[in-house]
């Protein structure tokens, strides 16, 4: 059978990849066509169009590039037609997938989603076009089934997370020799640095951690290097000695990190089953917060603290996020209860979200309805 499938950022790049291994499995005769990134790539079908080509961030960049944006849409609905594939599995990335998968059921076409867009952290209305446009969605977070079958009576299949999948099958690393590897202290503890995958994002979350590096002589910043950015970008971050750079390698990194510092996303959840205490930092510029805490109705923005309902991890966001504050945040998890309370707390969490396999889950009941529509 034939695949089209769209993510649009790095995090779906990941799940992407994973997902079409899956399919790849379930079903050994699938056409795979895609909008993804490397990693889809590496695991087999078609690129059609490299996320890094639409990855805008916030309200102002949306708008300066509304242009570029409905070009793709134009262009993703012909290759389409074109294609003319089986199923149509949308990965996150809601601005754009909800728009493709409103035209694409008028057209007739299967649509699936596969890692549900944030309706239950912001704009809940959209939850009118999802029951209206998919037809069978997979969620991999445990609160989102209650969301979208108690709340709104859409009926959702709970898969797990594959984020569990992507670490537990990770190559296992010599920390020495990554350290020898990467030209990283043989010695110092590492604070791990995730300041996102945008630029924008990076260079000022960046700006903001690494003020605090003066106070930590005795450790070693460690900045983990997106993919969708190339290595000189980070250049002008990595003038002090005991700041060094690792590109692609996060999990390599986090494997061996001692703490992090963590822009708030997927990282902050990679990092907890990496079991590194960490601090989760937020600050978008002016406009977009005052739009965003308008829309946000959570009560945490980290994925940690949304799957415990609870604090687990402390988030410094926006006035809140200092160097000051960091400073002293960071100081907490270095060592002491508030660290022991984070590792604590990390054990419950993977335990809540659902074990392994997420991917094989997915892949083989989109197979089975597939199968059981064409019977």
């Amino acid at each position: 059978m034939k695949y089209y499938i769209i993510a649009g950022e790095a995090s779906g790049d990941l799940h992407g990849s994973n997902l079409i291994k899956a399919l790849k499995v379930a079903d050994e005769g699938a056409a795979i066509r895609f909008w993804g990134g490397d990693l889809m790539q590496q695991a087999g079908g078609t690129l059609v169009k490299h996320y890094k080509e639409m990855a805008f961030m916030g309200f102002l960049e949306v708008l300066l590039n509304i242009r570029s944006i409905f070009k793709n849409i134009k262009f993703c609905k012909q290759d389409i037609r074109d294609f003319n594939p089986d199923v149509i599995i949308f990965i996150d990335y809601s601005g754009f997938n909800l728009r493709i998968a409103k035209w694409a059921k008028v057209e007739g076409y299967k649509t699936n989603y596969y890692i549900s867009p944030q309706i239950w952290a912001s704009r809940e209305g959209r939850i009118e076009k999802i029951k209206r446009d998919i037809d069978d969605m997979y969620v991999i977070l445990p609160f989102e089934k209650e969301f979208y079958e108690d709340k709104h009576d859409f009926s959702v299949n709970f898969v797990g997370h594959p984020l569990i999948d992507a670490i537990d099958n990770r190559p296992e690393i010599d920390e020495r020799t990554f350290r020898k590897e990467n030209d990283l202290n043989l010695e110092k503890p590492i604070i791990a640095l995730l300041p996102g995958s945008r630029k924008q994002e990076v260079q000022k979350m960046l700006s903001i951690m690494l003020s605090v590096l003066g106070d930590f002589s005795q450790y070693q910043f460690v900045i983990a290097g997106a993919p969708s950015l190339d290595n000189e970008f980070y250049d002008p971050f990595l003038k002090n000695p005991n700041v060094a750079f690792v590109a692609n390698k996060t999990y390599e990194l986090l494997s061996i990190a001692h703490a992090a510092l963590v822009t708030s996303g997927t990282a902050t959840l990679e990092t907890a089953l990496f079991k590194v205490p960490q601090v989760v930092c937020y600050k978008a510029n002016w406009l977009s917060y005052q739009i965003a805490k308008r829309i946000i109705t959570l009560d945490y923005i980290s994925l940690v603290n949304l799957i415990m309902k609870k604090e687990v991890v402390k988030e410094l966001i926006q006035t809140d996020l200092t160097s000051q504050s960091l400073k002293s945040e960071l100081n907490d998890i270095l060592e002491g209860t508030k660290r022991e309370s984070q590792l604590k707390a990390y054990e419950e969490l993977e335990n809540k979200l659902g074990g392994s396999g997420a991917s094989e889950k997915a892949a083989t009941l989109i197979v089975q309805n597939l199968n059981l529509e064409n019977a």
